[in-house]
């Protein structure tokens, strides 16, 4: 999964916040640009081809190499990934508080190369694993010690905290690269963006092909041992660059001021509510109208005793402002679209863990050559990349011309489609199942790997609309003061999605007593996993859509458009006076 950070704005030109290495203003001529912008590329490259080498194909080595039921082995995954998101949270604050994205890009990438490196060490040593062994034929297996896992744990969450950091990072930092005020870089900035989408579609494919066959066929060190070169080799070309980058200097964090909001009102709850709103902090200066929306947290902008004494009553760890609280409501406003977007993720997350192990239950031979179990996922690649292309080139002018609506289909219709789409991937995967374990036991018989690839198909077309819309639909929504916020409620629902899928496996093998989950999958009924899924699904889509009817879009956003619009006709009337003037002024000259 990627993330593109695309909401840059204009402040970083306009208040000089924008410095080269040694803190001057920056040079155009000599920092900047695409070269710049490609160093950095390298480094998100970089993390792709880990991050994605690994995640697709590990399930594949804790049930084979170490014998870990699957049921344990897909919670692995999610919560290695669950947290990769979950900690690029703390990426992003500490790049908008303190560090600045340059340095928490190279402190990050460092990290996830130690990462990697363990990790190549702790599939490499033999000592590492259990002894050889093959379930299938009747063996019986010792699985991997708590110690022999020990070293797997770390090289993970090591990975997992790099990762994070680079993730919510990078794309933000290569577009500091180009100044949205100059016409000529802002049009640089947007195929920064197809460029950026395009290197880690490129770095993933690369991953779930080349390095997963790696893995399986030359072994697990090679593979991974390849991924580590590649993030040394990122962070040196990052780090070599230096003198060439702009850097946007830390301006706080969002999180501060929610953080901050919240624990105002809590403070101040014994507080009376004023007469009149318009003795709240600031009211009368506020950038976003008051509204009685969650009116407790308005008790962060009254003035107590100790604001009234407090010679500082500036102070915002004493008294918030209206426009502050009012922000926070808008993003709280978020949380019920927020939380029916959770499910996507979870549903999602079964691509990378017990769609693999179906995989290597079937026949996967083409010709002579066996297709590791872990490059099936190229076709969730593929399909995201096809159905995204499709979506912006096709589905979207011919909603243009049926809704009359310049953005064709509503951030929220998208998500919806997507959760939609998750629903009938689900059903795709339990009917592909049930065909295929009842092949196995009645008939002795292998169904080949390529019946999974409209599981695939369908929820990587589910993502190119549940991605795009949910992205759309945070950035949008939050508050113009806290337009990073989308890039964190985004990554939350990624990172929280892993979470419930890890959440779900550990409650159905509690209360089905380890039989629907088995690491032979002939023995399990991993398809009742799946029919579950797919009810939750639905019950999910159920709520999104009250949900979704309740909400209300931004004002703002169409009176931007409409200001816009305007700008826009006085500037080509002005265009066209000065054109008319001119030629008057030449036939007078003829004349």
């Amino acid at each position: 999964m990627v993330l593109v950070d695309n909401h840059v704005g204009k402040d970083g030109a306009e208040d000089g916040s924008l410095v080269d290495f040694r803190g001057n203003p920056v040079d155009k001529s000599r920092t900047g640009g695409w070269l710049a912008a490609g160093l950095i590329l390298g480094t998100e490259l970089s993390e792709r081809v880990c991050v994605m080498g690994i995640s697709m194909n590990l399930v594949t080595y804790l049930v084979g190499d170490l014998h870990l039921p699957s049921s344990k082995s897909a919670n692995i995954v999610t919560n290695f990934m669950g947290t990769l998101n979950l900690l690029g949270l703390l990426g992003g604050f500490l790049a908008d508080a303190k560090l600045g994205r340059y340095l928490t890009v190279a402190v990050f990438a460092s990290i996830a190369a130690v990462g990697v490196t363990l990790l190549t060490l702790a599939t490499s040593i033999r000592s590492m694993k259990p002894p050889e062994c093959d379930p299938r034929k009747g063996g019986q297996c010792i699985e991997a010690s708590g110690q022999q896992l020990a070293l797997l744990y770390t090289a993970l969450y090591t990975l997992a905290l790099g990762g994070g950091g680079i993730k919510s990072n990078v794309s933000g930092f290569g577009s500091d690269q180009f100044d949205p005020s100059d016409p000529k870089e802002n049009k640089s900035m947007i195929y920064f963006f197809n460029r950026f989408y395009f290197c880690i579609s490129l770095g993933s494919l690369f991953a779930v092909t080349v390095l997963v066959y790696l893995q399986d066929n030359v072994g697990r060190g090679w593979g991974y041992g390849i991924s580590a070169g590649t993030m040394v080799l990122g962070v040196a070309v990052l780090i070599g660059g230096t003198t060439l980058y702009r850097f946007k200097k830390p301006q706080g964090s969002p999180l501060t001021i929610i953080w901050r909001v919240l624990l105002l009102a809590w403070r101040k709850r014994n507080l009376s509510y004023p007469s009149d709103p318009g003795f709240l902090n600031e009211y009368h200066n506020a950038k976003v109208p008051h509204t009685h929306m969650l009116r407790c947290l308005d008790k962060a902008a009254i003035h107590d005793d100790c604001a009234t004494a407090n010679e500082d009553s500036k102070n915002p760890w004493i008294v918030s402002t209206v426009t502050e609280v009012e922000e926070v409501k808008m993003v709280l406003k978020l949380i019920p679209i927020w939380s029916t977007c959770i499910l996507f993720w979870t549903v999602y997350s079964q691509m990378t863990t017990f769609t693999i192990e179906q995989a290597t239950f079937m026949n996967r031979n083409v010709g002579n050559f066996a297709v590791p179990a872990g490059c099936f996922s190229v076709f969730l690649f593929i399909s995201i990349l096809l159905f995204t292309s499709i979506n912006e080139r096709v589905t979207v002018r011919i909603a243009r011309r049926i809704t009359h609506n310049s953005q064709g289909i509503t951030s929220l219709q998208r998500v919806g489609i997507g959760l939609l789409l998750s629903i009938v991937g689900m059903v795709a995967s339990a009917l592909v199942e049930k065909r295929r374990r009842e092949h196995a036991i009645h008939h002795n018989f292998n169904v080949r790997a390529f019946w999974l690839v409209p599981q695939f198909f369908i929820v990587g077309a589910g993502e190119a609309f549940a991605y795009v819309g949910q992205l759309e639909f945070f950035i949008r929504e939050a508050p113009e003061g806290m337009k990073s916020m989308s890039t964190g409620l985004f990554l939350s629902t990624l990172s929280m999605g892993y979470f419930v899928s890890s959440l779900l496996v550990s409650l159905v093998q509690k209360a089905t007593k380890g039989r629907w989950l088995k690491s032979n999958l002939n023995k399990g009924k991993l398809d009742l996993f799946y029919w579950m899924l797919a009810v939750l699904g639905v019950i999910n889509f159920l709520i999104f859509i009250a949900f979704s009817m309740k909400h209300q879009y931004k004002v703002q956003n169409l009176s931007n458009l409409e200001d816009s619009a305007e700008e826009l006709g006085n500037w080509k009337n002005l265009n066209l006076n000065n054109q008319e003037n001119k030629l008057e002024a030449e036939e007078e000259e003829e004349a």
